[in-house]
């Protein structure tokens, strides 16, 4: 259906040419010379875009645009204005006008700009799509009108409806596994499974029968037939989180997987087809990794179909206020914060993201005398002093490897303190593989 633009002008020469211009560009026109005319075709026959002439015989253009807004219409719409310097057409964006041009017009402007209002109103029923949906934890989850969330969601509204694979990437803690379950609401496969692997949280061992399953005598204990993640995700989506941290082995069985949509369990011999739609999402550079040799090329391509990149919350500070506002509402006793606080907030480089973000709001909530969020409520992550108990004396009598075992213990709790928590930056301080911290985590009892 070829995108309808609704022209309101009164002079005849200047309506033809418009006309002309628009249909040669393959849009489909609408024309009226009175505001009233204007009015009663935009709320009968819903235009996608309006241009709007701030001059009218019977109404202005102004009254025109209020009357539309009033009425419903979602058009995006161009007032034309013959003055320069016009305090109506300023006061025409103010009432909801994308933009104004002047006369005379600039064929090659005004196509641009009605480019712009036509993507910029595509954005805003993507937006206000998710504003609708029905309550859902992992849809609410995702906060921001910022610029760089407008390409998130339109990115999400593209990619929805296809079973194209997506890769998402982004720092720890920028949502990527909201977007995941988005993708995975707004999708024709909604009623199906959603299955979520976190493929650096299970161990190297146990992580193929995991994905793929088992059969009966596959290994030790394995003492009856096991369906894996694949077989459980037919007819939905399997996200993948982590997949960086797939191990070598593993990955041409998700390559032969993604290729021939069929899997082998452990132990048997039988192709199985599944019908999976896969998400695949990671904190580190995907292509680097295929440079150093750690994941396959051919499955880098496979998983990289289309990339939804999520913006760290650095580069989204206007969205800082709305995540606050939607922390404090969730509780449960009221909460307001001063701005001298929120300044704060605004000013710190947030290195764990949202996440980062909920916690640090999370606490000052029950910091917060009287319900007032101030300063000294807003505990910031940094590097913490040295303490005297962080390095316990140690001594040779007590064992090189008990010795060992204590300093790795000590430098996992400590980079969990710092990180606040944070699994995958506290890996990246230490330097080691986040399969190899959770592991370390295992074994010390540390949660």
């Amino acid at each position: 259906m070829k995108t309808r633009i609704l022209i309101i002008e009164d002079e005849r020469t200047a309506l033809h040419a418009l006309s002309l211009l628009l249909e040669d560009e393959g849009y489909g026109i609408l024309k009226a010379e009175r505001g009233e005319d204007g009015l009663r075709l935009a709320l009968q026959q819903e235009p996608d875009l309006i241009l709007l002439d701030i001059r009218l015989p019977d109404v202005d253009g102004i009254t025109v645009l209020q009357r539309l807004r009033a009425g419903y219409s979602d058009a995006a719409v161009i007032v034309m204005t013959a003055e320069t310097t016009s305090a109506n057409a300023i006061r025409a964006t103010q009432y909801g006008a994308f933009d104004y041009v002047s006369k005379p017009i600039n064929d090659e402007h005004l196509l641009l700009l009605i480019r712009r209002a036509l993507e910029y109103r595509a954005l805003e029923k993507t937006v206000r799509q998710f504003r609708q949906t029905p309550p859902n934890p992992s849809i609410r989850g995702i906060i921001g009108h910022s610029p760089a969330m407008q390409e998130v969601y339109k990115l999400i509204g593209r990619v929805a409806n296809s079973n194209a694979t997506v890769l998402i990437t982004g720092e720890s803690g920028t949502g990527k596994e909201l977007v995941a379950n988005a993708i995975y609401e707004f999708s024709s496969r909604c009623h199906g499974p959603f299955v979520k692997v976190n493929c650096a949280a299970i161990p190297e061992n146990l992580l193929e029968a995991e994905l793929f399953g088992h059969e009966k005598g596959a290994f030790t204990n394995a003492l009856s037939r096991r369906v894996g993640r694949f077989e459980q995700a037919t007819g939905g989506t399997l996200f993948l989180d982590e997949i960086a941290d797939l191990v070598p082995s593993l990955q041409p069985k998700l390559l032969r997987a993604i290729q021939e949509r069929t899997i082998e369990r452990l132990g048997g011999n039988t192709p199985i087809s599944v019908d999976v739609r896969l998400v695949a999402a990671t904190a580190r550079d995907l292509a680097e990794c295929v440079a150093r040799g750690q994941f396959r090329e051919d499955l880098f391509y496979r998983l990289n179909v289309v990339t939804i990149s999520l913006p760290a919350l650095r580069d989204r500070r206007e969205d800082i206020p709305l995540l606050v506002q939607r922390f404090l509402a969730r509780s449960e006793r009221p909460v307001d914060i001063r701005p001298d606080a929120l300044d704060r907030i605004m000013r710190h480089s947030w290195p764990g993201n949202v996440r980062e973000l909920e916690n640090t709001i999370t606490r000052a909530i029950v910091l917060a005398p009287g319900g007032l969020i101030t300063p000294d409520c807003i505990q910031l992550s940094g590097r913490a002093p040295s303490r005297p108990e962080a390095s316990p004396h140690l001594s040779h009598r007590e064992g090189f490897w008990n010795v060992i075992r204590r300093v790795e213990e000590r430098l996992l709790r400590d980079a969990l303190e710092e990180t606040r928590g944070n699994k995958a930056e506290a890996a990246r301080i230490l330097g080691i593989q986040r399969r190899l911290l959770y592991e370390k985590l295992n074994e010390f009892g540390i949660g």
